[in-house]
């Protein structure tokens, strides 16, 4: 039976990065994020620092180390490099969420407490999935700072030329778990938070000539959250999953998918902000004009850009992938646009995308 657990949807995502400074300014040149907020020495934080930034519905939160005893944020830098130490949800109650969890076989990290100050309070729990991620609920109804009690406007507001990208909200959250944790992981959402497993792609309906994987998408029962889950499966070469896992030491999260109301504008902007992406060839525009498909956009622009677009089930889905953002080969966006009510994740892409990630692949030997 269905259970409403009161989730209303994602909250923030937070990184752990080798230098928050540096990277708030790329996040902010490049996909147009706004530096809203900041904890550091000047407000009283002497273990590490975090920048918070916001462009629309999306919230990131940047963390590095300012001593090596901050250890929690050491060792993962050390281990994984830069990429998602947790992942928060809007919640209506944190503490029925987190005990309805808990009963049901949930890993926990932190229980149920409550940070104050004088502009209100917001009351916060973690529970673990994967290696070393947490998944946060949070409720901020009464809180009317800046985000979280500690948090100040940011000391420097960095004046940029850079174009507005129009991305709206997270729209789904990868992680890329090792061979035989798949079913454990989907099982473990399902059992703990009451998700359902939407879609499931096994043997050879992920493939290409040289790799493979499977993969299951879980999902609130409102559908508000979106967790798809990738283990490697055989093949003649090491897969995109593969690589991520021994690149990274480790399950986690591979990427995220930021909406868009209009792909185009934004791939445009983000394109000319310089961010890269991989590249799609020709060819696969050539067959997709073939299909004759009835879209609103002009495949003209789409080849253009470098989008990729998919029929599945009710309308259809636009999207593209950056390359990976960091040094080490694992972390990296995707932007993706939902038309006429697809609730799809690009299956007709599959292919044409994995192709374009082992090119990438061979690039790097």
């Amino acid at each position: 039976m269905s259970q409403d657990l009161g989730i209303r949807g994602y909250d923030f995502v937070e990184f752990y990065v080798g230098s928050a400074k540096m990277v708030a300014y790329w996040y902010a040149k490049a996909f147009g994020f706004q530096i809203k907020g900041y904890i550091g020495p000047e407000t009283g934080e002497r273990q590490k620092t975090s920048y918070l930034l916001q462009n629309n519905n999306i919230k990131i939160l940047l963390t590095s180390p300012l001593q090596p005893s901050c250890a929690d944020v050491t060792d993962f830098l050390k281990q994984h490099g830069d990429g998602v130490r947790r992942w928060a949800m809007d919640v209506e109650s944190v503490e029925d969420i987190y005990y309805y969890a808990l009963r049901n076989g949930a890993i926990p990290i932190c229980s149920p407490h409550r940070i104050e100050d004088k502009k209100g309070y917001v009351d916060q729990a973690s529970i673990r999935i994967y290696d070393d991620v947490d998944l946060v609920f949070r409720n901020s109804d009464y809180f009317e700072g800046l985000f979280h009690p500690q948090f100040d406007h940011p000391i420097q507001n960095y004046e940029m030329n850079t174009q507005a990208t129009g991305l709206m909200q997270v729209d789904h959250i990868v992680g890329n778990v090792r061979v035989n944790e798949m079913n454990r992981w989907a099982q473990y959402f399902e059992q703990t938070l009451n998700f359902e497993t939407f879609l499931y792609f096994g043997p050879g309906d992920i493939s290409t000539q040289y790799s493979a994987l499977l993969s299951k998408v879980v999902r609130s029962r409102d559908q508000k959250i979106k967790l798809p889950i990738n283990e490697p499966y055989p093949g003649l070469k090491k897969s995109q999953i593969e690589e991520f896992i021994q690149e990274y030491h480790g399950s986690g999260i591979q990427h995220i998918a930021l909406a868009s109301n209009n792909i185009i504008s934004s791939i445009r902007a983000l394109r000319a902000n310089g961010v890269e992406f991989l590249s799609v060839p020709d060819t696969y525009y050539e067959n997709l004009r073939k299909r004759d498909i009835d879209i609103e956009e002009n495949i003209a622009d789409l080849q253009d850009l470098g989008i990729l677009c998919d029929i599945e089930g009710e309308g259809y889905l636009l999207q593209l992938f950056t390359k990976p953002i960091g040094d080490r080969p694992t972390f990296f966006f995707e932007v993706i646009q939902r038309c006429g009510g697809s609730q799809g994740f690009g299956h007709g892409n599959f292919q044409a995308l994995f192709e374009a990630i082992e090119r990438d692949q061979g690039r790097r030997g």
